[in-house]
């Protein structure tokens, strides 16, 4: 048998009366007659599904079909569900007895859907028509009433003989429909065979009306009826029909939250048209089975539209046919930002170094924080909340200012090592969305030190311009000290680092003086050709880029008797009397020095609990303080060093004095 006819086998039979009867399980049910006038009120959905009028427009309340036109639709001020399209009940339900329509009902905030069936009652609204005005008829007097002829082959006999007996089989042909297109009937022995194509879809039965005629003259014939029922087979693969309800879904959407509707529909009958659906791969999404073919797409997972701003959802609908048939549908689910991230800092605490004496209006500093969200809630702003420096209070409008779009941090003035070492700023940054999420970050700002002091010589050989002079005797020898050469720096770190070098030394060679230390000595023993006064030019240098200096003269006077020696602290001469000028030299410098170190004692516990209070100890930049004689260390050690050396150095002076003889 041809694969045509395989497709469309039929199995006929002879009935009497075939009848269809159909069940509706629907939520709501309501009856409109056909051909009804646009505006007929179908039924009141705010009554039947209990909800308050007054709710319905903030409920979005729509109407929503798989079909072409859009028969009916929802007045939301008063919640009736209307007639929208002119319905045909024959257009619309050929050849079937009862006509309903499957509609659905659909409210946000929250979403749900309910199911709407509708019947479509008939009226009167066609006239009956014959496809031929007329028919000729040649009955025979002796037909029999109720005669009817086989299923497959039909036989009809004839009890004349000759020609009046021989039968001629055909068809007839009844209004619109010529059986002779699909079917064929053998003219003698009446076997009826199939000769187009049957499609089940397109009409499951086909009434037949054949006829028996001898070939008498006059001919008598005889009319019968064959319905031919169609054997549905799996040609259809199930039609998935999407309608989006939330485009795009907030990341924030709650669990159960409907994305969107699916229908699945198979023109098959039986089994072959039921069908399933389910979602393909792991995606926060699932399929919710309503009712017969309807699902909805709801929220199965949390969302987060900075992992995942689209999901494709691929859904397969597969039928219960043999085999069965399936279709496959993506549907692309967008996730719109909720402002859910508040910008982020790269650290907590970032530090920021700036050259001291840097021109007020740079930029020391530009802050970035990121925000995953997007558009608004993406878009960051920064503010300056307060300042905070140890050494002075201060408004923080005239240290530094902010761009507040570009993060530049600005400073409103020079800054100097000397009198500001550190300070901290706090910085905030605010994204704009509808409620605003922020974040603060910590500004360490440290100067760096510039080498812009010179060292400065300190007593008894500060004074500017002056010379000094220094006795040594012609006996001296070599190591000798002469003078001690003592200056400070008030930068820090290297640009206070400072050695001393002897820049014009006249005549012979005779002194040197320690880098370091700033003592100066004789390098060997005098002669009788050295000169007796020798001018020295000491130079005090740091270590900067460039280097500062500082400069003290010094005339050395060789003497040749010990008693010719002078001191920096002998200014009178002596007198004998009981109680001499060196004895009181000598009680002024003991008290001198009990007052000193009494007082650089108390200086001391008042510099450790200054810094052990200091917040800032831990960020200050690294810092190097110079020793009056070159070695490095605390300043204010240095300052006690130096008061008790020099008090220790005019008692020394003083006892020689009393004893008659003289100390290098």
């Amino acid at each position: 048998m041809p694969f045509r006819e395989q497709r469309g086998y039929v199995w006929a039979s002879l009935v009497v009366l075939l009848c269809l009867v159909g069940r509706s399980d629907a939520q709501i049910s309501y009856s409109i007659s056909e051909e009804a006038n646009k505006g007929t009120v179908v039924g009141n959905l705010a009554k039947d599904l209990k909800l308050n009028v007054q709710e319905l427009p903030s409920r979005d309340l729509r109407i929503v079909s798989g079909y072409s036109k859009t028969y009916f639709n929802a007045d939301l001020r008063t919640g009736n569900l209307f007639v929208d399209h002119r319905i045909d009940r024959e257009e619309l339900c050929p050849n079937t007895d009862k006509c309903s329509l499957r509609i659905q009902a659909v409210l946000s905030n929250p979403v749900t859907a309910h199911r709407i069936e509708v019947n479509v009652l008939d009226i009167n609204d066609n006239s009956p028509t014959f496809a031929e005005k007329s028919y000729n008829v040649n009955i025979s007097e002796s037909l029999a009433t109720g005669e009817r002829t086989s299923i497959l082959t039909i036989t009809a006999t004839d009890l004349d003989e000759g020609i009046n007996g021989e039968i001629v089989y055909s068809f007839i042909e009844r209004g619109k429909f010529n059986p002779g297109v699909l079917f064929s009937i053998h003219s003698q022995t009446g076997e009826i065979t199939v000769k187009g194509d049957l499609d089940f879809e397109k009409n499951p039965a086909y009434d037949i009306r054949v006829q028996a005629k001898d070939e008498g003259m006059p001919s008598r014939s005889v009319h019968g009826k064959v319905l031919v029922e169609v054997i549905d087979v799996n040609d259809n693969i199930p039609e998935t029909i999407i309608t989006s309800l939330m485009s795009p879904v907030k990341e924030n959407a709650q669990l159960g939250t409907v994305v969107a509707l699916v229908t699945v529909t198979d023109k098959d009958g039986g089994s072959n048209g039921l069908t399933h659906c389910k979602i393909l791969g792991s995606v926060p999404f699932k399929l919710k089975l309503n009712y017969q073919n309807y699902y909805s797409l709801i929220v199965d997972g949390p969302l987060d539209r900075e992992n995942a701003s689209e999901y494709s959802v691929t859904i397969i609908a597969s039928d219960e046919g043999s085999p069965p048939l399936s279709s496959t549908s993506v549907i692309a689910v967008h996730v719109s930002d909720v402002n859910d991230n508040a910008p982020r800092f790269p650290d907590p605490v970032i530090s920021v170094y700036v050259k001291e004496n840097s021109p007020a209006g740079a930029t020391i500093y530009t802050i970035s924080a990121v925000d995953p969200d997007t558009d608004d809630n993406a878009k960051v702003s920064y503010t300056l909340l307060g300042i905070v420096s140890k050494s002075r209070p201060t408004q923080i409008s005239s240290v530094v200012t902010i761009n507040s779009v570009t993060g530049d941090i600005v400073s409103q003035q020079s800054f100097n090592f000397e009198e500001v070492k550190t300070f901290q700023i706090k910085v905030k940054a605010t994204d704009d969305g509808v409620l605003p999420l922020s974040s603060n970050v910590t500004v360490n700002v440290f100067i760096l030190d510039e080498n812009d002091n010179s060292p400065g010589i300190l007593a008894p050989y500060s004074e500017h311009g002056s010379v000094n002079s220094e006795n040594i005797p012609y006996s001296a020898e070599a190591g000798y000290f002469v003078a001690k050469i003592r200056a400070v720096d008030a930068d820090s770190g290297y640009n206070a680092l400072l050695s001393y070098h002897i820049s014009e030394p006249k005549g012979t060679n005779l002194f040197r003086i320690g880098t370091s230390t700033g003592e100066i000595r004789t390098k060997r023993r005098m002669s009788d050709n050295d000169l007796k006064t020798h001018p020295l030019v000491v130079l005090v240098c740091d270590n900067g880029e460039p280097s500062l200096t500082a400069t003290v003269s010094i005339d050395v006077v060789v003497v040749e008797n010990t008693g010719e020696l002078q001191t920096q602290f002998r200014h009178v001469p002596l007198k004998e009397d009981s109680f001499s000028a060196l004895n009181l030299y000598l009680l002024i410098a003991i008290a001198s020095v009990s007052v000193i170190f009494l007082l650089s004692l108390i200086s001391l516990i008042a510099v450790k609990c200054h810094r052990t209070d200091n917040s800032f100890s831990r960020y200050s930049a690294p810092m190097i303080t110079t020793h009056p004689d070159g070695n490095r260390g605390n300043p204010w050690i240095t300052s006690v060093y130096d008061s008790s050396l020099f008090i220790k150095s005019a008692c020394v002076f003083a006892a020689a004095e009393l004893n008659g003889c003289y100390v290098g």
